[in-house]
C-alpha cells in the first residue's frame, strides 16, 4: 500500500482546492491510500531559532513526522497574488530541515490545483515544484492537474460531482501512483 500524504494549500474549510483534495482522497487507485493532514496551519512562522532538536513546537514534531512516514506528498494548492500561498510556503520550510536530514529529502511530491484565475494557478504550481525541488524532494511533473475558473466551476458542484474533473482526477491519480511504483523499482535496481 501506498501512504500519500496530501497537503492543501488554503486553510479556509469551504475551499475548492480542499474540495479537490476530497476528491483525490475519495478517487484513490487501488493499493494507494491518500489522506488530508489537517495540521500544518498551526505551524509556527519558520523561524530558526526555534527549530532546535528537543525544543521544537508539537507542532512541527508531528508535521515532519508525518512527511517522514508518507511514502509521498500530494499538493493542492490556490494560487495568492500570483504564487503560492504563505502557509504552504511555511509548511516547505518546516519540512526542509535539518539541512540534510530532512522529512522531505528525497520524497516524491505532486502539486495540483484549481484557482478563479483561467490558468487554474499554474503558477502557484510552479512556484510550489520550484520550492520542493530546492527544499530536496523528488518533483513529479509527468503529469500535473490545473483546474481554471474554479469560484465559478464549483459555485453549485463539488469537484467529486463533475465528471470531467473526476475523470482528469482519476487520469491524474493513476499516473501519478505509476510513477511512485517506477521510482520505488529504480531504488531497489540501484
Amino acid at each position: 500500500m501506498t501512504d500519500i500524504l496530501v497537503l492543501v494549500g488554503s486553510l479556509r474549510a469551504a475551499s475548492t482546492n480542499r474540495q479537490l483534495a476530497q476528491a483525490a482522497v475519495d478517487l484513490a487507485p487501488e493499493g494507494a491510500n491518500l489522506h488530508l493532514y489537517e495540521g500544518h496551519g498551526a505551524l509556527p512562522l519558520y523561524n530558526e531559532d526555534i527549530d532546535v532538536e528537543g525544543q521544537l513546537p508539537e507542532a512541527v514534531v508531528e508535521y515532519r513526522a508525518a512527511v517522514a512516514a508518507a511514502d509521498a506528498v500530494l499538493v493542492v494548492t490556490p494560487e495568492h497574488n500570483g504564487t503560492i500561498p504563505a502557509n504552504l510556503k511555511n509548511a516547505i520550510d518546516w519540512s526542509s530541515r535539518p539541512f540534510g536530514g530532512s522529512s522531505i529529502s528525497g520524497k516524491p511530491v505532486a502539486i495540483i490545483g484549481t484557482s478563479f484565475a483561467q490558468f487554474g494557478g499554474v503558477w502557484a504550481q510552479n512556484e510550489a515544484r520550484k520550492a520542493y525541488g530546492i527544499a530536496g524532494a523528488r518533483v513529479i511533473e509527468s503529469t500535473v492537474l490545473a483546474v481554471p475558473n474554479s469560484m465559478v466551476r464549483f459555485a453549485e458542484t463539488h469537484p467529486k460531482e463533475d465528471a470531467e474533473i473526476v475523470e482528469q482526477l482519476r487520469a491524474f491519480l493513476a499516473q501519478f501512483v505509476s510513477d511512485l511504483a517506477a521510482l520505488k523499482n529504480e531504488e531497489q535496481a540501484a
